[in-house]
């Protein structure tokens, strides 16, 4: 399917929500819109079927989330794929500074490429590699940390938070953005987030009475530093070998 740069105009219907989002910085989301609709979909970062919605699904979605996320904040998109939500973020919120982490090299290049075609080299850079090397730091580069953590469709709650809050500050949040499904992930993965020094994950609705339907997120506060944690060992059976 050859990419359609009309997808990215802006829905009629959605206009009053994107200014409310997105403010005077509304032409530099629409000129990232193009970018995801056309080299995203070339690429392979974007479902060519996924272009027609890439305002209400995408953009707008993400964006919602900024309301859970203070001022001058140092965000860490972990997963950041094709830039959602971070560099959404970075274009809703100028005062926030970001880091897009993401280990795949033909995502990391467009990530690259959309930060220096949008202007955004001031306040986002790109780490190559995944959660676990941005912790300890790769390739020169030290250890990130920052106020807030953000992943959106990454992995289940109980691993997303293995690789994630490591990466907040003591006293910070991981926002992951979830689906209908919210609550039972939390019911079923609470304890496993306290054994990992999390607070008791909050489902949250973003963007209430701008976008419909809001966004979801699972907002998880980093209360204490805790060392890896071990799998049990396997139980000895009767003739003395491990089960």
């Amino acid at each position: 399917m050859v990419p359609d740069p009309a997808d990215a105009r802006l829905p009629f219907e959605l206009a009053g929500a994107a200014r409310a989002l997105f403010g005077d910085r509304l032409d530099l989301a629409t000129s990232y819109a193009e970018l995801l609709v056309t080299d995203g979909v070339v690429r392979g970062l974007i479902g060519p079927r996924e272009a027609p919605r890439i305002w209400d699904r995408h953009l707008l979605n993400c964006a919602a989330t900024a309301e859970r996320i203070p001022p001058g904040a140092t965000v860490l998109d972990v997963g950041s794929g094709a830039g959602l939500p971070g560099l959404v973020l970075a274009v809703a919120r100028p005062d926030l500074i970001v880091t897009l982490i993401e280990p795949l090299a033909r995502r990391t290049a467009f990530l690259v490429e959309a930060v220096e075609r949008l202007g955004l080299t001031r306040n986002v850079r790109v780490f190559r590699g995944r959660a676990e090397e941005a912790v300890v730091g790769v390739g020169g580069a030290g250890p990130l940390a920052g106020d807030v953590v953000t992943a959106r469709a990454v992995a289940p709650l109980d691993r997303l938070c293995a690789w994630c809050l490591p990466l907040a500050t003591p006293g910070g949040r991981l926002i992951a953005l979830k689906g209908a499904l919210a609550a039972e992930e939390v019911a079923e993965h609470a304890a496993i987030v306290n054994r990992l020094g999390g607070g008791m994950p909050e489902v949250r609705r973003c963007g209430e009475g701008v976008i419909d339907p809001p966004t979801t997120v699972v907002e998880i506060v980093r209360e204490r530093v805790v060392g890896p944690i071990r799998s049990k060992p396997a139980k000895r059976s009767r003739g003395g070998r491990r089960r």
